[in-house]
């Protein structure tokens, strides 16, 4: 025999009128309760609960314990979303692995389902599920990323791609980015952005190289050898191509010295249209501005006291010094000539500069541009005719 079904109120109501026109029949209430086929004291909890109500009511008060059930289970999950929110902490968990380790925690802690605390926290249950596979260039992508950040202490991640893709690396920045936080590299800070000046009509002073020799620039650096005796660093750059034409250095430098070196320059390269240089009385001089003129060159002075017109040179200058000056000891005039002239052409040939699409400014070769890869891998010589026959 099945189990019988729970009346309703409605029923129950009907029941227990029923029961009250037996009961005025001078009929016992347990003759009345063995009338509608219940006990005695289920008639007495139906009286109790029900008496003396209408059909209509025990329907509404039926809804109403409905909307109640329904708010009390709202304000639970309310409750419980405050504090699995809580649990996981502050901040965004940007990252599927975060979230990954964030929901295993909140699991434990409060004893909820993995759906709820996935629910809450925005993780897909498939995401949850997946369990996380190092590809198998990873090992070997790190331990070069790691090797290039030991050799280049000052370099950031970015820099460190595009040294990668130079060694023949095809690996995306966002991997190469993902793998140097993961082994705790850390990233240089960014300097503070300067604005342009402007002239009041609305022109700006610095005019902007536009090709080739267009616009070169020259400025002074000074350092020291080990015993605390200063020398002095002539820098000339090409302002549209980033490359460092020449680093001059010397204990003292003069005028006769900056013609010197822009004599070579000028008849290995060609002369530039404009020079631009600081009003220090080396580049002031009337020596210098006569033979500029007589050479077809125009000079570009820099408002005294403003080094930023000259950004492109100071930005050089303070590349040499971060990555060169500032580590190394240089116990002969000799040593930090050697030094610096080998930093120059790693600076023109290999380094990557961030404006130029990290590639160097005067590559000695030229490396193909490689196809649309999703992974990183190290390409053999003959690797790309093998990939092009892949793809087609």
């Amino acid at each position: 025999m099945g189990k019988q079904k729970r009346p309703t109120p409605e029923q129950i109501i009907m029941k227990l009128r029923e029961a009250e026109v037996f009961i005025a029949q001078r009929h016992t209430i347990a003759d009345a309760a063995r009338k509608i086929g219940v006990t005695e004291q289920t008639y007495y909890r139906w009286r109790s609960q029900y008496g003396g109500m209408k059909t209509s009511q025990a329907k509404k008060m039926k809804a109403l314990e409905q909307e109640n059930a329904r708010l009390k289970k709202a304000v639970a999950e309310l409750t419980l979303d405050k504090l699995i929110l809580k649990e996981a902490g502050r901040g965004k968990l940007l990252s599927p692995a975060r979230r990954r380790n964030c929901v295993d925690h909140v699991m434990n802690v409060l004893a909820i389902s993995e759906r709820r605390a996935c629910k809450v926290l925005g993780q897909h249950r498939s995401t949850q599920r997946k369990k996380p596979t190092k590809q198998a260039t990873d090992a070997a992508l790190t331990e070069a990323i790691t090797a290039l950040a030991e050799y280049y202490g000052r370099y950031g991640y970015r820099m460190i791609a595009g040294l990668l893709r130079l060694e023949g690396w095809f690996v995306n920045h966002k991997r190469v980015e993902r793998i140097w936080r993961r082994e705790g590299l850390k990233i240089p800070k960014q300097q503070p952005k300067r604005g342009r000046l402007w002239m009041n009509d609305g022109s700006c002073i610095r005019l902007r190289p536009c090709w080739k020799n267009h616009v070169w620039a020259y400025d002074f650096v000074m350092d020291r050898t080990a015993d605390g005796k200063a020398f002095r660093m002539l820098t000339v750059i090409d302002e549209f191509s980033r490359e460092c034409l020449a680093i001059e250095v010397e204990r003292k430098l003069k005028s006769e010295d900056v013609l010197h070196v822009l004599t070579e320059l000028f008849a290995t390269r060609g002369v530039p249209d404009h020079i631009r240089s600081d009003n220090g009385s080396e580049f002031t001089a009337q020596v210098v501005r006569d033979w500029l003129g007589k050479v077809g060159c125009k000079t570009l002075y820099i408002e005294p006291g403003s080094p930023w017109e000259n950004g492109y040179n100071e930005s050089f200058n303070g590349k040499l010094r971060n990555e060169l000056l500032n580590g190394e000891i240089f116990y002969t005039l000799q040593e930090a000539k050697v030094l610096i002239e080998r930093w120059r052409q790693f600076y023109n040939e290999v380094r990557p500069h961030s404006s130029l699409g990290y590639k160097p400014p005067a590559p000695k070769t030229i490396l193909p541009r490689p196809d649309v890869l999703t992974y990183a891998t190290l390409q053999s010589p003959h690797q790309d005719d093998i990939d092009r026959q892949k793809l087609t």
